[in-house]
């Protein structure tokens, strides 16, 4: 495998998260390799992984999605809540849009997938570390066709209501019915006409293509208010 130095000279410090231990161990013998990325732990579940975050604070993060006892989605959103600043990268077998635009709106910074070569790998650890964005060829192009079909729709001239744009903002935040439901402060059944309502009116298919719109046209942010 060839290799080079990134420009900043600094080694790269990067944690494994991963159920399976010969995953870990793959990782291991690619980044010993690799003269200036530094394996300093390993994870194999999102709890252990927090614990583990907070100790070692390492530069990169690379995180699994499947896994017991907390899954990476929710162990990035929790990370992300505790440390702001954490880069994490995503390494999965799973290519779904219910896999990619959850684990993306929840902080990850890249998204890889298993399959990918070591020097594909390689150069996403380095790309995080220096604060920039990495995906995987083919979830580049879900992420791109996702908002293609978003932009060409014509949406209608039946405005949201002011309930139904909070909703669309808390969709856009990656938040559940029941959570909701909970701010504001109405029953799930209610939560679910206004997305029927919001999907409605803007001729989306859904979920995820009504948080890409919401955010495209600036009505929502990524971060919880």
């Amino acid at each position: 495998m060839t290799v080079g130095k990134p420009k900043t000279g600094t080694s790269i410090r990067v944690l494994v998260v991963d159920d399976h231990a010969i995953i870990r161990k793959g990782m291991r013998a690619v980044l010993d390799l690799v003269p200036d990325i530094e394996l300093v732990g390993e994870a194999e579940n999102g709890k252990q992984a927090i614990q583990r975050i907070l100790e070692l604070k390492p530069d990169v993060i690379l995180m699994d999605l499947m896994m017991p006892e907390m899954d990476g989605i929710a162990c990035t959103r929790e990370v992300k809540a505790q440390m702001p600043a954490a880069r994490i990268l995503v390494l999965t077998n799973f290519a779904g849009e219910d896999m990619i635009f959850p684990a993306i709106k929840a902080g990850a910074m890249g998204y890889h997938l298993k399959d990918s070569s070591p020097e594909a790998l390689v150069d996403a650890i380095r790309q995080v570390f220096l604060g920039e964005s990495s995906l995987h060829p083919l979830i580049a192009k879900k992420v791109l066709d996702e908002l293609h079909i978003s932009t060409e729709r014509n949406h209608t001239n039946d405005p949201l209501t002011q309930r139904e744009l909070e909703g669309l903002r808390l969709i856009a935040q990656g938040q559940e019915n029941k959570e909701i439901a909970d701010h504001l402060v109405v029953s799930e059944a209610t939560v679910r006409t206004h997305v029927s309502n919001i999907l409605g009116k803007l001729h989306l298919a859904s979920r995820t293509q009504a948080a890409l719109y919401a955010l495209r046209e600036g009505l929502a942010s990524l971060d919880k208010e």
